[in-house]
């Protein structure tokens, strides 16, 4: 049976991992679990999943990303207002 390094732990050849993973250590499933959503938020695996579970029509994904872009400047608009003078 070949052996493959796979991360700190030698795997066999056929039963290596494929895809996002994470090792259990000393029962901690609560930790392991935190890291596995964080490794699937930054891949954006997910969230391409959600966006094929419905056609979404251009025109509406046109508005969604200028009413995106309007809160954004609000919200830079906002941080740089100056403070009301209080005399």
């Amino acid at each position: 049976m070949k052996y493959q390094k796979n991360n700190q732990f030698d795997v066999p050849y056929d039963r290596r991992l494929s895809g996002t993973s994470v090792f259990v250590k000393d029962g901690g499933v609560e930790q392991a679990l935190r890291k596995l959503k964080k490794k699937v938020q930054e891949s954006g695996k997910l969230q391409k999943v959600q966006d094929k579970t419905e056609y979404i029509k251009p025109t509406t994904l046109r508005k969604r990303k200028a009413a995106q872009a309007r809160k954004r400047w609000l919200k830079q608009l906002a941080l740089e207002k100056l403070p009301e003078k209080k005399y």
